[in-house]
């Protein structure tokens, strides 16, 4: 089990690269994470959901998604309360303290998913998540300690040395935990170090002097990372590019959700995709503003709003400029926005934007479906992942054919789009010929899932040639 010293310390990109490092050697290998907190998800082959994370985790070892590589998914709908997803189904939706009474009563589907997930593997490799030193939390704990006790299984422990102070977050864990549990951590990963290794040579050596743990090795920064997809919205930025011939802007929705989305537009070298910051006005000289997920429509429309974007929104169109919506970026394009059973958060509704005619009544069903078609003409496959109707006049002009079916809207000037697919750009033949209503022959000859998958490669052979690849394996066979 990989645990951090906190989160964002790269545990999700470590455990990626195990796994398609170990399936390099001729390993069956699976990933797992216990607990995340995430509303960048994806649909499994066997109808639940599972974090990103897990899912780039299981393309690294080559398998298909499965509901049970990530059993309890906490998707945050506001600062207090989060929907609880357990083994790809919802649960119940649940505030902070409410969960801490509830998590210890899910071990065993935990522990059931584990072994579900570890049948017929050579090895599972499996995520903590934030901090394993978050004391505070102990109690009933299913994500970190309490999991890894409960499964017995060996930790190593990765800190990050580009945030500052790695030994103090490496021994100050250790300090912090009791006797039995410093004993389970067998080594340590020091993580996206810059500059000469060898100056740090000193450091690894006092680690391994004040916690008696084993190191593992020193990572030096893996510059492919930022083209693989990202789980948290805090390492979002604005990506402008100059002499880009497309502007695309994306507000940064309170609970923005799957914005991976727009990696494949991001790659592209023709395209400026950025990232609009709250209290930041939508820039004017867009070409395309995209409306993107939400886990909660209602409350992130009100957000939109409460930012002025609805106000920029309207003036883009009017300039002429393009419009799409993806999922509940989608629904808030449309007239009417409904929530009357409270299902993702205060029951109401609210008027929508009013550039789409159509609108919303969200439902207690949830589609979780992966689906292919066709959008302009080009393959696509992606997957679906909301709850909510939408119906109205301009579905009579749908964006796409998925499984058979139209689907989407689009106004009757053609200007603003909305679909529920998520994973579309990623396509290259839509993406391209989508590029093109803005600057013709834009796109570039990125192949972006081959992209993805080289990146992994270099990712194994880059933890292949700074970790003791070895140790860990016959630390997990003991």
């Amino acid at each position: 089990m990989i645990q951090g010293t906190g989160s964002d310390v790269g545990k999700s990109l470590l455990v990626a690269g195990l796994c398609r490092a170990f399936v390099k050697r001729g390993l069956s290998v699976a990933p797992f994470k216990p607990q995340n907190m995430s509303n960048n998800a994806a649909v499994t082959a066997d109808g639940g959901e599972i974090g990103r994370a897990q899912a780039l985790q299981a393309r690294a070892a080559g398998l298909p998604l499965s509901r049970h590589m990530n059993p309890v998914l906490l998707k945050p709908q506001s600062d207090r309360s989060a929907q609880v997803v357990v083994q790809g189904k919802v649960l119940t939706s649940s505030g902070a303290a409410e969960y801490q009474r509830l998590k210890a009563t899910l071990l065993p589907a935990v522990l059931d998913s584990f072994r579900i997930v570890g049948e017929g593997r050579d090895l599972v490799v499996v995520e903590g998540a934030g901090s394993a030193a978050e004391i505070n939390l102990r109690a009933g704990d299913i994500a970190n300690m309490g999991f890894a006790e409960a499964a017995d299984l060996p930790v190593i422990l990765a800190g990050d040395i580009e945030r500052g102070g790695v030994i103090a977050q490496l021994v100050g864990t250790h300090v912090l935990l009791p006797e039995a549990e410093r004993n389970r951590i067998k080594g340590f990963i020091v993580n996206k170090f810059r500059g000469d290794p060898s100056l740090f040579d000193d450091g690894m050596r006092m680690i391994a002097e004040r916690t008696g743990w084993a190191p593992i090795g020193l990572v030096p920064w893996f510059t492919g990372a930022a083209a693989l997809p990202a789980e948290d919205s805090v390492s979002l930025g604005d990506g402008r590019k100059s002499g880009a011939k497309i502007r695309i802007a994306v507000p940064m929705l309170s609970r923005i959700a799957n914005f991976d989305d727009f990696d494949p537009l991001a790659a592209e070298p023709a395209v400026d995709l950025a990232f609009i910051p709250p209290g930041t006005p939508l820039p004017a000289d867009a070409d395309l503003v995209i409306l993107p997920g939400s886990k909660a429509t209602l409350a992130d429309l009100a957000f939109l709003r409460a930012q002025g974007w609805d106000i920029d929104l309207l003036a883009h169109h009017r300039r002429g400029g393009q419009v799409l919506g993806i999922c509940g970026g989608y629904q808030m394009l449309g007239s009417l926005v409904a929530d009357p059973d409270g299902i993702e958060g205060a029951p109401g509704s609210a008027r929508g934007l009013g550039l789409l005619a159509v609108e919303t009544v969200m439902g207690n069903d949830k589609t979780l479906v992966a689906v292919e078609g066709e959008c302009l003409n080009q393959a696509v496959r992606g997957f679906e992942m909301h709850m909510g109707v939408t119906t109205g006049a301009d579905c009579a002009r749908p964006f796409c054919t998925l499984a058979g079916k139209p689907d989407g809207a689009v106004s009757a000037d053609g200007s603003v789009m909305g679909l529920y697919l998520h994973g579309l750009f990623a396509a290259d033949g839509f993406r391209s010929r989508f590029l093109d209503r803005f600057a013709e022959g834009a796109a570039s000859t990125l192949a972006y899932e081959a992209r993805v998958e080289a990146v992994l490669d270099d990712l194994a052979d880059h933890l292949e040639a700074h970790l003791d690849l070895d140790r860990l394996y016959d630390l997990s066979a003991r």
